[in-house]
């Protein structure tokens, strides 16, 4: 594992730069930095987030399926002070049982609709749970179709709505480095295979989101062992006829970060704003990072 030195330089050296993206198309300007800090016990493992609108509060779903909401203090010029805690929830399964953490309870995606429906997904017994109250049983909804590459750790790690109200998820593998990832949408009660997106080796989907935009934007991982992780944000156009317009915005360096797993698009009335949050895996020598970039305006797409 890293120790603290390596992971304050990474911090350091993020918060000097402006990280254009691999294509020429739009720059992403960086924000700032939070660490998150909470004496509970269920603190920690997010791996999935939302935003409000206003970028004022949050939603944020751990892989132990606690989900945490509150408030976001920020100060004059946008940049998060402090995250207050409002409530939490032990989420259940369709009979009223708290899941428990591991295979049944290993919630790693997070999408909220526009009736505060909420939407997880989980990679140990691969499923997606409404909710429409957190503090009561998940709704049962049909099984997702089995696709080539998805396993026990390798679920629907990604998921995101669109505006339409249709659930879309990616799982976290493709069958070989090679093969593309099959996207699956959800509506009106029946799954489907919506789409592919390209695979690039080693990177992996770990989280989703629409901007209110109507991108699709897909943040990735690549794990470098003792180097930690680097991340990954490409957006594009999504539908059933294909993927359009794709674009890499963001690709961090080992150790930049932390283990960034949930994104939130939102605008932020100047822009479209990404806030990023990482998995700490409920390690010491990890932390739970709030990230935040700015798109700049894109004068290369209409």
């Amino acid at each position: 594992m890293p120790d603290h030195r390596h992971r304050a330089l990474g911090a350091a050296l993020a918060g000097l730069l402006l990280t254009a993206p691999a294509d020429a198309g739009a720059v992403l300007d960086y924000v700032g930095t939070y660490v998150w800090h909470e004496d509970e016990a269920s603190f920690g493992g997010f791996s999935g987030l939302e935003i409000s609108a206003d970028g004022n509060s949050f939603h944020a779903l751990s892989d132990r399926a606690y989900l945490y909401w509150g408030r976001i203090e920020r100060d004059p010029r946008g940049i998060v002070r402090d995250m207050v805690v409002a409530g939490r929830a032990h989420l259940q399964d369709s009979k009223g049982v708290p899941l428990p953490p591991g295979y049944i309870g290993d919630s790693e995606g997070l999408a909220i609709g526009d009736n505060n429906d909420t939407w997880v997904s989980f990679e140990g017994f691969i499923r997606i749970a409404r909710y429409d109250d957190p503090d009561k049983p998940a709704v049962t909804l049909p099984p997702p179709p089995h696709i080539a590459g998805m396993g026990q750790n390798a679920g629907l790690e990604a998921l995101a709505i669109r505006k339409d109200g249709t659930v879309i998820a990616v799982p976290e593998k493709s069958l070989t480095e090679a093969m593309p990832f099959t996207v699956l949408a959800f509506a009106d009660g029946t799954w489907s295979e919506m789409t592919q997106i390209r695979r690039d080796p080693r990177w992996l989907p770990v989280g989703a989101d629409f901007g209110p935009d109507g991108w699709f934007y897909l943040l990735e991982r690549n794990f470098h062992g003792i180097l930690g992780f680097s991340s990954r944000v490409r957006r594009m156009h999504l539908s059933n006829a294909g993927v359009t317009d794709e674009e890499i915005l963001l690709e961090t360096s080992p150790l930049q970060y932390d283990n960034l797993e949930g994104i939130s698009v939102w605008d932020d009335g100047t822009g479209i704003r990404l806030t990023m949050m990482s998995d700490d895996n409920f390690l010491f020598v990890q932390r739970t990072e709030i990230v935040e970039y700015r798109l700049r305006a894109d004068n290369h797409h209409p």
